[in-house]
């Protein structure tokens, strides 16, 4: 049975052009091969099936059963920086345990309990910016996603072992996003090149340094156990398995760095894409502050969490150009046929987020931004999918959903900002994820005064 077809070009070239421009080279490959393709990205392996049709989507997320698989050590790029522990790479019943210590902290009444700490993070970083000049918005936004994920998730505040590790943790995510690092995963050689080698060496020296500040946090913990703490750190150290075991100190620095990159990287991207389309489209800023002066001067955040055009904006936004272009890939483990064509086991599926996003038979004119379309329809779970689904679905959607929502609101209702520059940015990718192919400049213009509008004067 012949497999799906894909690139006749040179193994090493397919290579690049998923290095470089993976969202344009998956472009092509669906104009010229449909709804499944393959990419050859070894050369030592068989192709990779892409697919991304959502009844594609379903069957291969939604199976981790008998026909497939959703294995860790598929994920091994990512092992360098979250280490053999963390959910991402662990697979079956190792996997399982670790979801369901995980799950708790960062969902229901824990979570919106960490909403006083996101508005009073935003307002300290906005302030910060000086009036009536530029600035990087996706640099104040890891600004606001870093120093949230320091309180919320490791409980520091303030203190030298705070302000090393935050510095240190900034470094390894920046450098770990860059293309360079991408190209060793595929050209390993590259590792013994001159400057790469060195590159290298100081990633692995910063990561060592955050690992001894991680694990003295641990271990003083341990040693002063305090029950009243609310951060995620303590809430992990005081769960347990259905065992009765809980998390050794190897375990806890895993899923702290996975929580790390999983919600610092991808909210930080999310909010700078929001602020940049909110900005760039008026009508969109206007019916998004109507809609949150509705609610007052100081709003609830359970409020703030369910606004209907709030969310169809951030839902829009994680549309257009998901941070995650990607689910985690599945193996095939007994023959299955998918997209007419029957695959073998062993085969490697990826579904592809980003194309799935911009079909045009599901999101008329995909590339108009356009949140009008989450008020007009309810997508399916396999439609719209920004955090993936199945077994291996994002674990801390809601935080990173409940944060966005919350430093979005904190903003637009308390300054005014406008766009340096109007011309548009495209996405490219950064590191194993996407970001933006150049800085969204914008102009720090002071304090807004809240107007007394209410929803009826805007139609949405």
């Amino acid at each position: 049975m012949p497999q799906p077809k894909g690139p006749t070009t040179p193994t090493n070239l397919q290579i690049l052009r998923w290095v470089f421009s993976p969202m344009p080279y998956m472009e092509e490959c669906v104009k010229n091969h449909g709804d499944i393709f393959t990419l050859k990205l070894n050369p030592n392996l068989p192709p990779i099936v892409f697919v991304h049709t959502p009844e594609a989507m379903q069957e291969v997320l939604n199976n981790d059963t008998k026909e497939l698989e959703a294995p860790g050590d598929l994920n091994e790029p990512f092992k360098y920086l979250l280490g053999n522990n963390s959910m991402i790479l662990l697979s079956g019943a190792q996997h399982q345990r670790q979801r369901q210590l995980i799950m708790p902290p960062l969902h229901g009444e824990r979570m919106r309990n960490y909403a006083d700490v996101i508005n009073d993070i935003t307002e300290k970083v906005i302030n910060k910016q000086p009036l009536n000049q530029t600035f990087n918005v996706r640099t104040v936004s890891q600004d606001i996603t870093l120093r949230v994920m320091m309180q919320a998730v490791f409980g520091l505040y303030e203190g030298e072992r705070a302000e090393k590790l935050q510095q240190t943790l900034c470094e390894i995510l920046e450098t770990g996003s860059q293309v360079w690092r991408v190209a060793l995963l595929y050209f390993p050689g590259l590792q013994n090149v001159i400057g790469i080698s060195q590159l290298w060496k100081k990633q692995q020296q910063r990561q060592n340094q955050a690992d001894q500040l991680i694990y003295a946090e641990i271990q003083e913990r341990r040693e002063n156990p305090d029950p009243s703490r609310t951060d995620i750190l303590s809430l992990l150290m005081a769960a347990r398995d259905e065992a009765g075991e809980p998390m050794s100190d190897v375990e806890l620095r895993d899923e702290l760095m996975t929580l790390l990159v999983a919600g610092h990287e991808t909210t930080a991207t999310a909010i700078a894409w929001a602020l940049y389309w909110i900005h760039k489209l008026p009508e969109v800023r206007q019916k998004l502050l109507a809609e949150l002066d509705s609610l007052g001067e100081n709003p609830d955040s359970s409020a703030i969490f369910k606004s209907p055009y709030l969310t169809a904006v951030c839902n829009e936004t994680l549309r257009i150009y998901p941070v995650g272009m990607l689910t985690l890939p599945r193996r095939v483990k007994t023959p299955i046929s998918l997209c007419g064509y029957d695959l073998e086991p062993g085969t490697v599926i990826y579904g592809s987020i980003y194309l799935t996003h911009h079909r045009e038979d599901i999101y008329p004119n995909p590339k108009q931004f356009n949140p009008e379309r989450f008020i007009e329809k309810q997508f399916s779970p396999y439609q719209f999918i920004p955090f993936g689904a199945g077994a291996r679905r994002c674990i801390g959607l809601a935080f990173a959903q409940f944060e966005m929502k919350l430093a979005l609101a904190k903003i637009l209702q308390g300054w005014e900002m406008e766009l340096a520059d109007t011309r548009e940015v495209k996405p490219k990718r950064r590191g194993l994820v996407t970001g933006q192919d150049k800085p969204i400049q914008m102009i720090y213009l002071g304090r807004r005064q809240q107007q007394s509008r209410t929803l009826e004067t805007i139609t949405v």
